[in-house]
């Protein structure tokens, strides 16, 4: 089940985030890390507009929108490769329209999944609390 985001998911978030980050992002800092954790409890949670994965009442991911960008998309790793972050996609694409989303090029994780969604590259840019380099993605509109 996909539902909105509530105040009290906040913690099931971030722990979830914490795991598939790191899977994700090994590249980053622990500071930058550390800074990013801050910063979804009191800046992105409550700002953007999320979504939750539930599994028999437990969430297992979520993806934050921003308009019609992905913000972000994480996913307990032990549910990932089973068809839930493009069930997550799916549904805001059906509510939003063609997304887009921006990657680290070096994320082994979100980046083969967004290709394999069908996203494709309009642009590069740069995360600029590490330095480290992305890709800009867009779903193609048809």
């Amino acid at each position: 089940m996909i539902r909105k985001y509530k105040t009290e998911d906040t913690d099931a978030l971030i722990s979830i985030w914490d795991t598939a980050e790191r899977l994700a992002h090994p590249f980053l800092s622990t500071e930058v890390r550390n800074q990013v954790r801050k910063d979804m409890r009191k800046i992105y949670l409550p700002n953007a507009e999320t979504w939750v994965l539930e599994e028999r009442g437990v969430p297992v991911g979520f993806i934050a929108m921003i308009g019609t960008e992905i913000g972000g998309l994480f996913l307990d790793p032990s549910k990932q490769g089973k068809g839930m972050g493009r069930q997550m996609v799916d549904h805001v694409a059906a509510i939003k329209g063609p997304l887009t989303v921006e990657v680290f090029k070096d994320n082994k994780v979100g980046l083969p999944f967004y290709e394999r969604y069908g996203f494709v590259v309009t642009g590069e840019g740069l995360f600029e609390a590490s330095g480290d380099e992305t890709f800009k993605m867009a779903m193609p509109k048809s």
